[in-house]
C-alpha cells in the first residue's frame, strides 16, 4: 500500500530576536521583535504527496545536516534477539553486517572476551545449521573487494599478542588466534581487516548507514559446544576493554563513543537493546570498574538478603593474584558465586521462605515447591559495590523455574557455585531487565532496573564535549514523536531546543525582551489567520 501526505496544511512564520518557535502541523514562530512572513506552499493544498517523493527531497537536505554533524560520535544501534532462558536459548545475538557487498552475520553477544570473530568458510568444525532458526553465514574474505589479511608486522597484530590471543607464523606471515572460553568451547583461525556497516542514529528520528574498517577474526576450527547447532550462531561479538575489541576500535576512529550500553528484555519474547553510547536514565547508579584487569571486574563489597546483610568476608569477592573477583558477563547465561559466598546466601534464601515452601535439591541445585506461579514470596536480594552502588534483584534475578511437581511450582536458585577460582560472575540472569552501561572513558559501570521493551535515550560526547541526546528505541520500532502536533522552540540566545504538545490550532504566546529588560508577551494568533495581535 502507498502512503500519502496532504500538503496543504497552512503554514506561517513569525521572527521575534534570538528566539525561534516553531508549531508544528506546519506553521513556524520565531521570537524578539514580532514580524510575520509567509511562506510558500511547495505542493498546492489539495495535492497528495508520495512517501517516496517527499524522502526524495529530504535526502538532499540530510547530507548538509550529516555533514555539520561529522564530528559528533554517533550511536551505533544493533538489534537483539535472544533470551536469558536456559531451557530455551540461552543466550542473547545480535545481527552484524561485515564486507562488501555486505553479508548478515548473527553473533553472540559477549562482554567477557574482546575480538568479534565469524566462522570463515573453511572452518572445520563449524555447525551448518542451526536450532534458532537462522541463517547459518561463513565469512569469505576473498569475496569482499574490501577484505584485506593482517600480516605480523602490522601494529594491530601487536595488539592482539599484547593480550596474549594472538600468535604470528613465520612462515606465512599471518596474524592469528587462539581463543579459550570458560565453558571449555574455543576457536582459533587468523585476522583480517573488513568494513562493518552500522545503523547510526544522529537524532531522534534519523537514521544513516554508516561503515568504518575493523579487524576481526576468521575462525578456522572450533572445539567444544561451539561445534554443537542447537544454540549455534555465526561467531562471538566480543566487547571487551582491549585493543582489538570493537568498541575499541570505532571509538579510536572518532565513529562512536567510548561506552556502550545494553538492556536484555527478561520475559519469554526476549530481545532488547543494544547501543553504542550510554543509555541515559534518572535512576542510574555506577560503580568503578576496576583498573588494569582483562574483564569487567567491580567491587562487591557485600550481599544483603531482605535488608539483611550476609556474613561474608568481603575479601572473597575481591580482585587479586588469587581471586578473580566479581564480573560483568553478558555471554554467561547463569550467575556464580564463589563457594564462601555461595553457601550463606542459599540458607538465607531458604530460612526466608522455609515456612512457604518445602526445599528439595534437584541436579544439584537448591530449589523450592511452591504452590503459587508467582516467585513473589522470596526475599528481595541487594548486591552492594563500591561507591555506594547497590544492584537490586527481584526473585526471578536470582530464581529460574522449572518443570511443575503435582501442580506446583518449582523455583530453584539460578546461582551456581564456583570452586577454588574465587570468582563471582553476573551473567544474564541478573544482567537481565537493567539498562546496563559500561563507561569505558569514565572507567566505570552503571545500571538501573528498566522495562527493556521500552526505548531509551542514548548520550555520547560531541567534539566540542557537549552531551548529545538521541534516542534509540528498539529496532523495528518507532523513534518518532508520538503526537502530530508540537509547539518546538530553537532559544538560540540559551543554546537550547525545548518543546510541548500542543493544539497548534489554537493561539500562542510569543515572548520578546523589552527595552527596560521585562519580558513581554505578545499573542501570536492562528497560522493563517489574522496575523494582528488580537
Amino acid at each position: 500500500m502507498r502512503a500519502y501526505f496532504l500538503a496543504g496544511n497552512p503554514v506561517k512564520l513569525i521572527i521575534t530576536g534570538t528566539a525561534v518557535a516553531i508549531l508544528l502541523q506546519a506553521a513556524f514562530v520565531l521570537s524578539g521583535f514580532p514580524t510575520t512572513l509567509t511562506l510558500e506552499r511547495a505542493f498546492p493544498t489539495n495535492h497528495l504527496v508520495e512517501l517516496n517523493e517527499l524522502r526524495v527531497r529530504d535526502s538532499f537536505r540530510h547530507p548538509r545536516i550529516l555533514q555539520q554533524q561529522s564530528s559528533v560520535a554517533s550511536v551505533a544501534n544493533f538489534p537483539v534477539q535472544g533470551t536469558y532462558d536456559p531451557y530455551r536459548v540461552g543466550l542473547y545475538y545480535t545481527k552484524l553486517h561485515l564486507g562488501s557487498p555486505p553479508k548478515q552475520y548473527y553473533v553472540q553477544i559477549d562482554t567477557g572476551s574482546d575480538v568479534l570473530w565469524v566462522s570463515c568458510s573453511s572452518c572445520n568444525g563449524c555447525p551448518r545449521s542451526s536450532g534458532l532458526q537462522i541463517p547459518i553465514q561463513f565469512y569469505d574474505p576473498s569475496t569482499s573487494s574490501t577484505a584485506s589479511l593482517i600480516s605480523c608486522s602490522d601494529q594491530r597484530c601487536l595488539l592482539g599478542t599484547q593480550s596474549s590471543d594472538s600468535s604470528c607464523s613465520s612462515s606465512n606471515n599471518q596474524c592469528s588466534y587462539t581463543f579459550q572460553y570458560g565453558d571449555g568451547s574455543g576457536t582459533s583461525g587468523y585476522y583480517v581487516s573488513d568494513l562493518i556497516n552500522l545503523e547510526t542514529i544522529v537524532g531522534n528520528s534519523i537514521t544513516s548507514n554508516a561503515s568504518a574498517s575493523i579487524v576481526f577474526g576468521c575462525s578456522t576450527s572450533q572445539t567444544g559446544d561451539l561445534t554443537k547447532s542447537d544454540r549455534a550462531v555465526d561467531g562471538i561479538f566480543g566487547f571487551g576493554q582491549q585493543g582489538l575489541s570493537v568498541i575499541a576500535q570505532l571509538s579510536s576512529q572518532g565513529i562512536s563513543p567510548n561506552a556502550f550500553s545494553h538492556c536484555l528484555v527478561g520475559n519469554g519474547v526476549g530481545g532488547g537493546i543494544l547501543v553504542l553510547g550510554q543509555i541515559i536514565e534518572p535512576n542510574m547508579v555506577y560503580t568503578p570498574l576496576i583498573a588494569s584487569q582483562p574483564h569487567y571486574n567491580i567491587n562487591l563489597l557485600s550481599i544483603s538478603v531482605n535488608g539483611q546483610t550476609l556474613s561474608i568476608d568481603p575479601s572473597m569477592f575481591a580482585t587479586s593474584s588469587s581471586r578473580g573477583g566479581t564480573i560483568i558477563d553478558s555471554g554467561t547465561t547463569l550467575a556464580y558465586l564463589t563457594e564462601e559466598a555461595y553457601d550463606p546466601f542459599v540458607d538465607a534464601i531458604t530460612q526466608s521462605v522455609s515456612q512457604s515452601v518445602q526445599p528439595l535439591v534437584s541436579k544439584g541445585s537448591q530449589c523450592y515447591i511452591v504452590a503459587s506461579s508467582s516467585p513473589e514470596i522470596f526475599p528481595a536480594v541487594s548486591l552492594n559495590f563500591a561507591g555506594s552502588a547497590s544492584m537490586l534483584l527481584r526473585p526471578q534475578d536470582y530464581l529460574l523455574q522449572q518443570n511443575s511437581v503435582a501442580g506446583a511450582s518449582v523455583w530453584c536458585i539460578g546461582f551456581q557455585k564456583t570452586r577454588g577460582q574465587g570468582i563471582t560472575i553476573l551473567g544474564d540472569l541478573v544482567l537481565k531487565d537493567k539498562i546496563i552501561v559500561y563507561d569505558l572513558g569514565g572507567q566505570r559501570i552503571g545500571w538501573a532496573n528498566y522495562d527493556c521493551s521500552m526505548s531509551v535515550n542514548v548520550s555520547t560526547i560531541s567534539s566540542g564535549g557537549r552531551n548529545e541526546y538521541v534516542n534509540a528505541g528498539q529496532i523495528g520500532g518507532s523513534n518518532s514523536l508520538q503526537d502530530e502536533y508540537k509547539i518546538i522552540v530553537y532559544d538560540l540566545g540559551g543554546q537550547r531546543i525545548g518543546w510541548a504538545n500542543y493544539d497548534c490550532s489554537m493561539p500562542v504566546n510569543v515572548s520578546i525582551m523589552s527595552s527596560g529588560g521585562r519580558s513581554e508577551y505578545v499573542n501570536a494568533g492562528r497560522i493563517g489567520g489574522s496575523s494582528s495581535l488580537r
